[in-house]
């Protein structure tokens, strides 16, 4: 794991657990991985779960996922032509 991904992790991993004193790290991490539907043993889940499931975890169900909002096109003719590089940025 790079240095700044692992300060991104403890950013939003502290004041979510901060809102949960009562588990401990395994037990918080559990939660984390079983409210993002990861099924798999504890120790595959991967940094990339955690992180975008705590960026994701207090917004609206419609919110668009932090990576994927830069590249987003309200209309479909328009991010059709922006991808063919008819429409310049």
């Amino acid at each position: 794991m790079k240095c700044h991904r692992l300060n991104e992790l403890i950013a939003l991993l502290q004041p979510a657990w901060q809102k949960e004193p009562d588990l401990n790290l395994l037990q918080f991490l559990q939660k984390l991985a079983d409210e993002s539907g990861f099924s798999g043993p504890i120790e595959q889940l991967t940094d990339d779960i955690l992180i975008y499931h705590l960026k994701m975890r207090d917004a609206e169900k419609s919110a668009l996922i932090p990576g994927l909002k830069k590249d987003y096109e309200e209309d479909f003719k328009t991010a059709l032509l922006r991808a063919r590089g008819v429409i310049k940025d």
